[in-house]
């Protein structure tokens, strides 16, 4: 397992091809550590978490999930490096979480040379570099050891390649270019012209032309003279890989000649269908020809109805509108008419109504009675006020005439 991942942090990173998906790798060596210090166990059961995919930390999920897990994985992988970092809850600031985080991890000399934001999210290169290099001196705390691979004979086989240096390697995609295009060239001078059919002398003539009477050890002395121009790997059984091009030109000539032979067997009958659709094709266009010709009338017939029909809907939709207008115009007078019919039969029920003349006449009678009733009152009141002025004169003439006897008697003492 290689521990050897280049990782691009910051906008000032080396861009390398393919940097997108190392995170990915990354990712993989970062699982393969964590089992081996027994997260499942230390990690996942006692904190109640879920098993960490591939590719958890490296592809964008949930935010705010993505960076709790890798706090609190980063606080336990810091607890196996011999450090206290409490784990943070998920209600706690992230901003204060990742300066804590930073201070750790320069602590311990890890790189911090990107912006703190980039953990907030949670993935990406900085969140995989960091639990990439805390696994790797988490395992360095244990004192764990990688032991090397161990190859069985088939894998010592495939890996039986020549180790060239670096200015001889040369990338794969350009190698596929290069023998496509040696192919297309063969292919190219040993093909027919278009358009014509060759002899199978000529064919002969040019198998034997391929045919090399070179030494084989002077063509492999060549091979050796020019490979750092050629920047190839061969296999330690350089005969086989000497041969190969040889059998792949067998087999285009094999292929071409099963080709010739096709062709020149079914040319015939692509002919005949040739004759055949292009009759086709003529009749189609000829009875196209007639089915317009005919059709004129109709035609222009289908376009006046067509005219006059778009002329017959921009009248009724004049008159739609109109018809709304006057619906609502005749609403309004109906609204109006029900109110005056209304004030006309409450007037109309007043005039008619007898009720306030038999109150009247009721009253009438009423009064009258009262009437007759103060009358008698005003008789009895007169009576006694004359009783009460009889009774006083009365009274009057009795106290004169006691006065008067009592003057007489004073005047006779």
């Amino acid at each position: 397992m290689s521990e050897d991942h280049t990782v691009r942090r910051g906008d000032g990173g080396a861009e390398i091809k393919g940097a997108a998906y190392l995170p990915f790798t990354v990712m993989e060596d970062i699982i393969e550590k964590l089992k081996l210090l027994d997260y499942e166990d230390g990690f996942l059961l006692k904190r109640g978490q879920r098993p960490i995919s591939r590719t958890y930390f490296a592809v964008g999920g949930s935010a705010g999930e993505q960076f709790f897990v890798f706090s609190n994985l980063l606080s336990w992988l810091l607890g196996l490096c011999g450090r206290r970092f409490d784990a943070p809850l998920e209600d706690d600031d992230p901003n204060a979480v990742i300066s804590n985080i930073i201070s750790e991890i320069r602590s311990l000399g890890l790189n911090t040379d990107f912006p703190p934001s980039r953990l907030k999210a949670g993935y990406g290169d900085e969140v995989c570099y960091i639990l990439n290099q805390l696994a790797s001196k988490a395992l360095e705390s244990r004192r764990f050891s990688w032991n090397r691979p161990e190859y069985t004979e088939e894998d010592a086989q495939e890996e039986a390649v020549e180790d060239d240096p670096l200015d001889e390697q040369i990338d794969d995609e350009e190698i596929d270019e290069d023998y496509e295009e040696e192919i297309v060239v063969d292919v190219g001078e040993t093909s027919a012209p278009p358009g014509g059919y060759e002899s199978n002398q000529e064919i002969q003539k040019q198998e034997n032309l391929l045919e090399s009477n070179t030494d084989i050890l002077e063509w492999k002395m060549e091979v050796e003279r020019v490979l750092p121009s050629l920047k190839v790997h061969l296999k330690h059984d350089k005969e086989t890989v000497s041969q190969d091009w040889r059998t792949h030109l067998d087999s285009m000539l094999d292929y071409r000649k099963n080709m010739t032979t096709s062709l020149q067997s079914s040319k015939s009958q692509l002919d005949q269908m040739h004759l055949e659709i292009t009759r086709t094709l003529e009749k189609i266009g000829s009875r196209e020809k007639y089915i317009n010709s005919q059709m004129e009338g109709p035609l222009a017939e289908y376009r006046r109805l067509k005219d006059r029909l778009a002329e017959l809907e921009s009248k009724y939709q004049t008159a739609g509108s109109t018809v709304t207008e006057q619906s609502r115009t005749l609403a309004q007078i109906n609204e109006e008419l029900e109110t005056v019919k209304a004030q006309m039969d409450e007037k109309g029920t007043t005039m008619t109504d007898s009720g306030p003349l038999v109150k009247i006449k009721q009253a009438i009678t009423k009064i009258k009675n009262e009437l007759i009733q103060m009358e008698l009152r005003i008789g009895v009141l007169q009576h006694i006020v004359l009783a009460a002025k009889v009774s006083d004169k009365t009274a009057m003439q009795r106290d004169m005439r006691i006065d008067d006897q009592f003057h007489d008697l004073k005047t006779a003492f």
